[in-house]
């Protein structure tokens, strides 16, 4: 074993130890930030081990949630995984979640019989590639999405492209039909592509939304819609060329989506159910199957590991609040945020009453330090539907304007998270829920007061 990376191992550990008993953080990157400066090639040395290959999912939205569920049919089919699930999915976070699993030799704990599952964020996306070799790459969607850190969608459409073109020739790429930006990543592609879409007229709107896509990168023609579900997801084709939406090999419709739960079917596995709702969680999970189906895991060990997958922290996720269900969904672009507040308002009114939400944006790094993508939000359509209302994080009054701008009742706001629980507390009836929306940053300012007050664990621990 290369001698460096065995010394990486080392500092990497040594560092995940202090991080833990000095309570800061959950060594998800300070162990990987250390390894990689003592062996910059660290993840490559390490990750190479996995016998069974590497699989990267990558997307704009749904990548923490979408490897979930491809780890929870892994391990139904009793296949070994190592996988980054606490969500750390720059080189530093794959890299701390390998150390973690090798000995002080450098060598990875039942590396050959294993496979190595890693969400990696769009950005580093060609670096991640070029150092794992994967077998397989997933692509859930291209938004717009934190423009000071990634550019526009052309930015991060190019490092896509530069990242295949160091992919394995052979590997397989799990491609959303469904998104005309994520299908270009086909064209020229020599290796196997499998299509993953939904077919449910039933979920499309006419909303304008917030389009991400609008011209075709062979022709420059502009895209139509034979069917459209949220900003350019849909049924789309080309106005001026023969390019148009691929047939999906892994095909969803039927959809049912309740508050609790959401289910559809796929051809070839019939009803599939799930403990998330939502049509974009539809989508992760399309995603899901279509990479399961690209490794070969049986039928009923994807069924069963869809139906017994657990929302990631924030995502879906409830937590108590004195008598209260917490209901994080987490939002950081207009397309996600928008697909939310679709999803709420289809609860509103099929559960018979208005909400009571609290929206939460912060302006940090890892948000985005540019907000004004809250005015490409539809807020409008769901202010019929809510009850009570409250701005919080960093950048509260700016969300209570835009809120207030929407129609929605007065939202005060509120910095600070343990203020802000207080205020939700004070103004909610006990047994009810109360629909949380924050930014990134935010949630974990969020759940780490809930934690403080017993209701939450800390994301590592709960990992």
């Amino acid at each position: 074993m290369n001698a460096r990376a065995a010394a990486a191992v080392i500092a990497g550990k040594t560092a995940a130890l202090v991080s833990r008993r000095a309570a800061r953080g959950g060594g998800t990157a300070v162990p990987g930030l250390v390894a990689e400066r003592v062996d910059p090639r660290v993840v490559g040395h390490l990750g190479r081990q996995l016998g069974r290959g590497r699989v990267l999912i990558t997307g704009t939205n749904g990548k923490t949630t979408t490897s979930r569920m491809v780890a929870r049919m892994l391990e139904e089919a009793r296949v070994p995984c190592i996988h980054n699930r606490e969500g750390s999915n720059l080189m530093r976070g794959l890299a701390s979640t390998l150390v973690a699993r090798s000995n002080a030799a450098g060598k990875l704990a039942r590396g050959s019989a294993s496979l190595g599952l890693f969400e990696v964020d769009e950005a580093t996306l060609p670096a991640a590639t070029k150092a794992l070799a994967p077998r397989a790459l997933a692509f859930t969607n291209l938004f717009r999405d934190q423009l000071d850190r990634y550019g526009e969608v052309d930015t991060v459409a190019t490092l896509w492209r530069e990242a295949l073109a160091n992919a394995p020739r052979e590997a397989a790429l799990v491609l959303n039909a469904d998104d005309p930006s994520v299908a270009e990543l086909a064209i020229g592609w020599p290796g196997p592509v499998h299509w993953f879409g939904l077919d449910d007229p039933a979920l499309a709107t006419t909303a304008a939304g917030a389009f991400d896509a609008r011209w075709c990168r062979v022709c420059g023609g502009t895209f139509a819609y034979d069917l459209r579900y949220f900003a350019h997801i849909g049924h789309w084709r080309c106005m001026r060329c023969e390019r148009k939406r691929p047939t999906p090999d892994t095909r969803g419709s039927e959809v049912t989506l309740a508050l609790d739960e959401a289910s559809f079917n796929v051809d070839g596995l019939g009803e599939l159910t799930m403990p998330l709702t939502g049509a974009y969680n539809v989508y992760n999970a399309l995603a899901a199957v279509a990479t399961a189906r690209v490794l070969d895991l049986p039928a009923a060990a994807i069924a069963a590991g869809l139906a017994a997958v657990q929302p990631a922290f924030g995502r879906q996720e409830v937590l108590a609040l004195e008598g209260r269900f917490l209901r994080l969904m987490l939002c950081k672009n207009p397309a996600g945020a928008n697909q939310v507040l679709q999803l709420l308002g289809a609860l509103a009114r099929s559960g018979g009453g208005p909400l009571d939400v609290a929206v939460l944006l912060n302006d940090r790094f890892a948000d985005g330090q540019d907000v004004s993508w809250i005015w490409d939000v539809d807020f409008e359509p769901l202010a019929a539907g809510i009850r009570a209302c409250w701005a919080g994080g960093d950048r509260a009054e700016d969300m209570a304007l835009r809120l207030k701008y929407a129609g929605w009742p007065p939202a005060p706001a509120i910095h600070g998270p343990s203020a802000l629980l207080d205020a939700i507390a004070a103004g909610t009836p006990a047994g009810g829920d109360v629909f949380v929306v924050p930014t990134y940053t935010a949630m974990l300012d969020l759940r780490e007061e809930l934690a403080r007050r017993g209701a939450a664990g800390q994301f590592w621990e709960r990992e």
